[in-house]
């Protein structure tokens, strides 16, 4: 969808060790002590199993890809507006991350728990005229993940850009109906859900 830039404004995208968590999801807790025995980790296809190695910020057009971890399952995308980053779980294991373009001002990206209504690898915007490669369709009124040329200072007008490279294979791997987490800061970690409730359509 349409870019614009954000008026002098120049973003970090801080990759934290953490992912992204529905709202209702607790607050991180405390690293247990050294001596404490790790928690088992759910069979659940919607609880962490594992995430990427990745050291240190994703810089803005870049992102990781690898399905090597990504046994056959449900596949939800987590979004975290706060940390510009999206990552994807298949299974329970995350195969992909990326830093992300989102919206601002009146045109917020919204957050919530949204499935994929529509999937279209040649979609064009009938409200800017824009492209919006390999769209991920998730609100009525057109909120959707694209690819999109992701870079410092610029944002969309409500949707979540991802570089077009990663929402090829973003588009490959998703169906309609599977789901989009998107919070404002919230993170979960290994061992904890993903998602702890059926999504519903937005408008």
């Amino acid at each position: 969808m349409l870019l614009w830039q954000v008026g002098g404004e120049v973003f970090s995208v801080a990759r934290a060790r953490l992912r992204p968590a529905i709202a209702a999801a607790p607050a991180p807790r405390p690293a247990p002590a050294a001596s404490a025995p790790q928690r088992p980790v759910d069979d659940s296809p919607f609880v962490v199993k594992s995430i990427l190695k990745i050291d240190g910020p994703i810089k803005y057009g870049q992102f990781y890809w690898d399905e090597s971890k990504g046994a056959p399952g449900p596949t939800v995308i987590t979004v975290d507006l706060a940390a510009r980053t999206l990552s994807v779980f298949r299974g329970g294991h995350e195969i992909g991350a990326t830093a992300i373009l989102k919206g601002y001002g009146e045109k917020p990206t919204p957050l919530g728990i949204f499935p994929i209504m529509e999937k279209d690898a040649d979609h064009v915007s009938n409200i800017y005229e824009a492209p919006m490669p390999y769209m991920l369709r998730m609100t009525n009124d057109g909120v959707s993940i694209h690819g999109a040329n992701v870079r410092k200072g610029y944002a969309t007008n409500g949707c979540v850009g991802v570089p077009e490279e990663f929402a090829k294979k973003l588009f490959a791997v998703t169906k309609v109906g599977d789901r989009i987490i998107v919070t404002d800061g919230k993170r979960i970690g290994v061992g904890d859900p993903i998602v702890v409730a059926d999504p519903a359509p937005k408008s």
